[in-house]
């Protein structure tokens, strides 16, 4: 590996993003390959069709390449490049003619409707090596929360996967910290229940 290219998997984040505002082409490289892995898995947990998250992250990082001049502060990448996320999540919803489902955050819901995962689990061939069961219960984590209403789907993602706080998240969906607080408690009181039977 050269020195320079070395040089920049050495920088912050920070840095990276710095030196790629001011027409660093290596750095821009070097900040979406960072950067592409955990879109695509931002992707994968949020959106239903698997053949259109390769499609977004890559719309995604050409946003980031032709927008980072206009990120005001550095410091705020993180939740910069999350906006763009939730804002390509909300594009793709609209675009797939479906309205996000509208939620009232006070009423239950209902459970029935939610949970198809009974006979993903009932196979049993591959009971010793643990990596087969932790693959297998991450895609069922996957699918459990696919199956969140989109609000609280893009909040525990987010949360969980991106570890954004409270008020980043709150400012990326344009809803307030109570309001993404009380989705984020039931999206996990959700999942907790949906999948009480595997964990």
């Amino acid at each position: 590996m050269s020195s320079s290219k070395l040089q920049y998997k050495k920088m912050s984040l920070e840095e990276l993003v710095v030196l790629a505002q001011q027409d660093d082409f290596k750095a821009l490289e070097e900040l979406i390959k960072n950067e592409q892995k955990n879109i695509f898995a931002t992707f994968s947990y949020l959106t239903k069709k698997r053949e259109n998250v390769a499609d977004l992250t890559q719309e995604a990082l050409l946003r980031v390449a032709k927008n980072i001049k206009n990120l005001k502060n550095p410091k705020h990448f993180k939740s910069w490049l999350n906006q763009i996320v939730t804002n390509l999540f909300y594009d793709e919803l609209r675009k797939s003619s479906r309205k996000p489902d509208i939620v009232s955050i006070d009423d239950e819901m209902d459970e029935e409707t939610q949970f198809t995962i009974k006979s993903i689990l009932a196979d049993k061939k591959c009971k010793p090596p643990e990596k087969c069961i932790t693959a297998e219960l991450e895609e069922i984590i996957k699918e459990q929360i696919r199956n969140l209403p989109e609000p609280f789907r893009i909040a525990i993602v987010l949360r969980e996967l991106q570890g954004l706080s409270y008020e980043e998240i709150a400012e990326a969906t344009n809803a307030n910290v109570g309001t993404v607080k009380s989705r984020i408690s039931r999206a996990r009181l959700k999942l907790q229940d949906s999948l009480k039977a595997y964990i």
